[in-house]
């Protein structure tokens, strides 16, 4: 859980998630109970995963107040206070300064830079990656053998990101094969963890 000192962020998030229910006390209940379903059927808990979308929020919030290029640019993940960055920016300082501030937000425990550097961007390479998404998030949700729920899925110029927590290297391994498959992509990049890596305890 996050300390005190990420306000805003926390307050922002709780904010959002009132306005996604209709900011009514009925609302709230019924949001509520969403949110806890998802929590359920996830491999992180309802704290976890409400303490990781505050993080997206002030790290969203810090980018816009340094450069509205960067939030426009990069888009944020988070999973357990591990942040994945992702999108395309023109110069290897945009890069850098992404890191530097998704770092200086408290409750941060890594920040996996996948910005890349390139001119490449553009319309047709917007909707490109659009289609690999979305065929790859049909994929992993028509597959029985993968909790699809448990997955975050991004394209950037072909290549694949994978944010998630995985059942086993079976499920992981499945989802890969879906991901290399698909006509357009050029590469597949995991962050995934396994529901048994040891590592998740210190989250």
């Amino acid at each position: 859980m996050m300390g005190p000192r990420l306000g805003i962020g926390l307050v922002l998030a709780l904010l959002a998630m009132a306005a996604l229910t209709g900011c009514t006390a009925g609302g709230m209940a019924v949001g509520g109970a969403a949110a806890a379903g998802v929590a359920t059927a996830q491999e992180r808990s309802l704290g976890r995963a409400i303490d990781d979308k505050a993080l997206e929020i002030e790290i969203n919030h810090r980018l816009l107040q340094a450069d509205e290029v960067l939030f426009r640019k990069i888009s944020v993940e988070a999973l357990e206070g591990r942040i994945l960055l992702l999108g395309a920016v023109p110069k290897p300082d945009d890069r850098i300064e992404a890191s530097r501030l998704a770092w200086e937000v408290p409750g941060v425990k890594e920040v996996m830079n996948e910005v890349q550097v390139t001119d490449r961007s553009g319309i047709i390479n917007y909707f490109k990656d659009a289609k690999i998404t979305a065929e790859l998030r049909f994929l992993v949700l028509r597959d029985r053998d993968i909790r699809d729920i448990n997955y975050s899925i991004e394209t950037v110029n072909g290549i694949v990101y994978l944010l998630g927590i995985a059942q086993d290297k079976t499920e992981l391994d499945k989802v890969t094969r879906h991901a290399r498959n698909i006509s357009g992509v050029e590469k597949v990049i995991s962050h995934v963890r396994l529901r048994t890596d040891k590592r998740r305890r210190a989250s």
